[in-house]
């Protein structure tokens, strides 16, 4: 029988038809570990999940999971798997749309709407690197070079130059995915706002923040004293936390009621040694007026350094504060510092890992929040929405699993 052509690649005919598979069509997935076989697909693309959001507002009205898959990377790309990745106060703000930058909206990942991927810690796996890359590889740990990648997902891919590559020998993933944010804050208020010495002091608000325990712990090292405000509790909770602080290296801890009575201010001169000890630095992060009852405990010439606003409520200076006794009040924002100095922010970085291998600094509290392929989108908003809430256990920890 003559077949009908319908046209140079199609024809039909009575003869049976049997397909066979090409045998240089897929990649193989046999050698790959079982947890991950089911997720990479015949042509080597990733399958992956993100939560994103296609306008700003409250996080568990704007986000959504996302699945998506990413083609096998080429040129100076990298295809990344998240590891662990922290839910900070600011990726919140960024949702909301309070922050002061924010990831782009757009429909990269396939989203019926433009949509942005929150999240700008974490620390990452190289799964695959196109073949112009040079400085990461597969099966290396990375980090963002900067904020705003968009870590709140289970796979990405960006060029080799968005990321920085760490050793991450001794060090666990959470562990690398909280490092470029409050420790390198902490760090760098200590060190590039007042000429502090051995023996000097500093005092601090959110003593209990992943910033205040930070600071806390340089200021132990570099033999620094220090009085932490944290906010008030009740009970053993309140003894607790005292106590937690003071074994990290804090001086003196105090709650935010005891800071605004009015006798406070004999209390900090009776600690300083009559003042004759200098108390010349302030880290803020609450503002309001508990942020300027930070301030009246300051030396002439003292800085009050603000990288927060907890209460949104503005600091109402006062003019003498500024006459006679010469404060100078200033901010920091380490996303801004970070990319004025990336060569600094780098060796701070470096610096500080080396604490943590060495034992010398240690970890916030965390909650982990695991995330597999099969987690729900209810699962990761609940651990979202625990972020805006008071007294939390610990920084809330996304632990991706089989993803």
């Amino acid at each position: 029988m003559i077949p009908m052509r319908l046209s140079s690649c199609c024809f039909i005919t009575n003869s049976p038809i049997i397909l066979r598979p090409s045998r240089t069509s897929a990649p193989r997935t046999l050698n790959l570990p079982l947890d991950r076989r089911r997720h990479i697909s015949a042509y080597g693309y990733t399958q992956a999940k993100a939560l994103v959001y296609p306008k700003h507002g409250s996080p568990t009205d704007v986000l959504n999971l996302h699945t998506h898959s990413l083609s096998p990377p080429h040129s100076n790309l990298v295809t990344l798997r998240t590891l662990a990745a922290p839910l900070n106060p600011a990726d919140i703000n960024q949702i909301q749309g309070t922050y002061p930058t924010a990831p782009p909206f757009s429909q990269e990942l396939g989203t019926a709407q433009p949509s942005a991927v929150p999240g700008n810690e974490a620390c990452f796996e190289v799964l695959s690197a196109g073949s112009a890359c040079k400085s990461v590889s597969k099966g290396d740990w990375v980090i963002p070079r900067q904020t705003g990648l968009g870590t709140w997902r289970t796979h990405l891919q960006v060029t080799e130059d968005r990321v920085m590559k760490i050793n991450e020998d001794g060090l666990s993933a959470e562990q690398a995915a909280t490092i470029s944010v409050n420790p390198v804050t902490a760090y760098r208020m200590l060190k590039d706002f007042a000429p502090l010495k051995e023996g000097d002091w500093f005092i601090q608000n959110g003593a209990n923040s992943g910033v205040g325990r930070a600071a806390v712990q340089f200021g132990k090292m570099w033999d620094l004293k220090s009085i932490c405000v944290v906010r008030k509790r009740e009970g053993a909770e309140s003894e607790a936390l005292h106590k937690e602080l003071q074994e990290l290296g804090a001086t003196v801890v105090v709650n935010d009621e005891e800071i605004m009575e009015k006798g406070f201010g004999e209390r900090v001169k009776e600690w300083t040694n009559g003042g004759r000890e200098p108390l010349n630095l302030a880290l803020n992060c609450v503002g309001g007026d508990a942020g300027m009852a930070l301030a009246k405990t300051l030396g002439a010439g003292g800085t009050m350094v603000t990288y927060g606003a907890m209460s949104k409520s503005p600091l109402r200076v006062g003019a003498g504060m500024l006459i006679f006794k010469d404060l100078r009040f200033t901010g920091f924002w380490v996303s801004k510092w970070a990319d004025r100095f990336p060569e600094e922010r780098k060796k701070t970085i470096d610096e500080v890992l080396g604490l943590i291998r060495d034992g010398k600094f240690k970890d916030v509290p965390m909650v982990e929040v695991p995330w597999s392929y099969e987690t729900k989108k209810e699962e990761l908003l609940d651990a979202v929405q625990g972020t805006l809430e008071g007294f939390r256990k610990g920084k809330g920890m996304f632990k991706f699993g089989d993803t």
